[in-house]
This record gives structure tokens, C-alpha cells and sequence, in this order.
């Protein structure tokens, strides 16, 4: 089992590493196409976080283990919401304030999206045709979003990047990290697999807690630099975003392959407290501010999320 541990660690780092590296890439292209910035934030980034639950659980389905589909969108869910927020609140030091209206805009979206995913699998079983219909809603809220965009003219902030040729290193990239995403998501769900079935535990929970605090960390480093840079507010939106992608897009993609299952644990306990955790967070902002001291109790009630899940 040791082995199967060091190469699930090893190619969960290959793919969060070829992760960002793909997303950096493809926002470096997206520039020199002058796509808008809010264009490449809300898709290339936003979806480019979401590379590891999303490749990771197309790998499961293939190898058929598709618990780990379900146990890593609701377990990334809870950390994006619990423990990603609240580091951000604790290291930003101070309050973060909710002022642009983008920000309630994804927290609609958030409340449906996570009820969507609670309708379709509650039965325990995600069927093409029931998460078609969270891809639609994913579709109908990327629109709203560019409608906005263009409303409000922030398409004019662009910023003016300079390229006097075609960015051919980023497309090399590209195909590097593809590769590396594919190999790593493909090693990581085997070995996970073959962790559970020695250590006698559901493969849906590991992905609910290991697997899901792993395929997080691109979210952790871009809302740490995005901290650094005094935009706390954009960090939330990212954390909204990822879990509304991980929620509508990621279960729909993955059934296209093959039915998800939703072991009856996750459903008893995990699928209620991730939409617990969507309407507590929903309340808590109402302010239109998030505190030090919110992001602490974030953090408590996700390290009690894991007590509870793991003992």
C-alpha cells in the first residue's frame, strides 16, 4: 500500500502542477487574442482550477469507480466553501468587503447550482439526462455574466499586453500539460482506488476528503497570489465560481461517459451538509462582508466536517 500512496501523491502533484501550468498558458494566449479580462478570469481561470476534479473524475468513470465523482464534487464544494474562505478571511487580516453586485450574482447561482446537484443525485444515481440540465444552467448563467460584462463596459479595462508574435511556447505547453493532466488524473483515481479497497474504505470517501482537499489546491494558490495582490473580493468570486463549475459542469461531463453513483453515506450526511454549507455561507454575507473572525468559524466547522467524516 505504501507504493500506492507515494504514486497517489506523485501524480496528484503531476496534475495540479500541469493544471496551473495549462491555465497560466491559456491565459497568456487568451491575451494575445485581446480577449477581455473578465472573459478569461470567469472561464479560462475559473474552469482551468477546476481541471483536476474535472479530468480526475472522467478518469473514475472510465475505470468504473464513479463514486469518486460524486465524493469529490461535494467534498471540493465543502472545502471551496469552509476551508478555501476561510483561509482567505484569516490571511487577508481584515474584513473582506462584498461591495461589486458580480459577487450576489454568484451567489444565486451558487444556492441553485447546489440545489440542482442535491435533486439529481439524491436517488443515487446521476443520469446524462438529469445533469444536462445543470449544464444548461451552467450555460444560461455564463451568458448572463458576459450580458453584464458588456452592460457595465468593464471590457474596456483590458489591459494592453504586448506580443509581437504568436505566444508558440504556451501552445507547446499546452500539449505538455494535457498529457500530464491525462496521466496524472488517470494515476491518481487507480491508486486511490487501490488505497480504499486495501484500507477496506469507500473510494467516495477518500475522494470526499483527501482527493477533494488536493484537486483544491490550484484554487488555494491562485486566491493566496490573488490576496497578495489586495483583491480579496476576487478571490471569493473564484471560490463561488469553482464550486458552481464543480457542481453543474463536472457531473454533467462525467455522465456523458457513464451513470455516477452517489454512495448512500454521502447522500445521509455530506450532500446535506454541502448545501448547508451554500445557504450558512449565503446568510453570513448578507452583510456584504466577511470577517476575520467568519473565516475561523469557516475553518472550525470544516476541520469538524472531517472529524465527523473520518472517525
Amino acid at each position: 500500500m505504501l507504493i500506492q500512496i507515494v504514486i497517489f501523491v506523485v501524480a496528484l502533484t503531476v496534475l495540479i502542477i500541469s493544471a496551473n501550468s495549462f491555465t497560466r498558458s491559456a491565459e497568456i494566449i487568451g491575451h494575445f487574442f485581446k480577449m477581455p479580462p473578465f472573459i478569461i478570469g470567469v472561464f479560462i481561470v475559473g474552469v482551468g482550477t477546476s481541471l483536476p476534479e474535472l479530468v480526475s473524475s472522467v478518469a473514475s468513470i472510465k475505470i468504473g469507480v464513479s463514486e469518486i465523482v460524486s465524493g469529490n464534487v461535494i467534498g471540493s464544494n465543502i472545502s471551496n466553501l469552509l476551508l478555501i474562505t476561510g483561509l482567505v478571511a484569516v490571511l487577508n487580516r481584515k474584513e473582506i468587503q462584498l461591495s461589486h453586485s458580480y459577487i450576489f450574482i454568484h451567489l444565486h447561482y451558487l444556492i441553485g447550482a447546489f440545489f440542482i446537484f442535491t435533486i439529481i443525485s439524491y436517488d443515487g444515481t446521476i443520469y446524462w439526462y438529469e445533469a444536462l440540465i445543470g449544464l444548461l444552467a451552467y450555460i444560461a448563467y455564463a451568458i448572463y455574466l458576459v450580458r453584464n460584462e458588456n452592460k457595465t463596459n468593464d471590457i474596456n479595462e483590458n489591459k494592453k499586453v504586448s506580443q509581437n508574435a504568436f505566444p508558440k511556447k504556451e501552445v507547446i505547453i499546452i500539449f505538455i500539460t494535457s498529457l500530464g493532466i491525462y496521466l496524472g488524473a488517470n494515476y491518481t483515481v487507480t491508486s486511490l482506488s487501490q488505497i480504499a479497497t486495501s484500507l477496506n474504505v469507500p473510494p467516495s470517501i477518500i475522494a470526499l476528503t483527501i482527493l477533494s482537499i488536493g484537486t483544491t489546491l490550484p484554487e488555494i494558490v491562485v486566491n493566496i497570489t490573488v490576496i497578495r495582490q489586495g483583491k480579496a473580493e476576487m478571490a471569493i468570486g473564484n471560490i463561488l465560481g469553482s464550486s458552481i463549475v464543480n457542481s453543474l459542469v463536472i457531473p454533467a461531463i462525467a455522465s456523458f461517459i457513464g451513470h455516477v453513483n452517489v454512495p448512500e453515506t454521502l447522500i445521509q450526511f455530506s450532500l446535506p451538509l454541502m448545501l448547508g454549507s451554500g445557504l450558512f455561507f449565503y446568510l453570513l454575507t448578507h452583510d456584504k462582508k466577511i470577517s476575520h473572525w467568519e473565516g475561523s468559524l469557516f475553518i472550525f466547522i470544516y476541520i469538524l466536517f472531517l472529524m465527523e467524516t473520518v472517525l
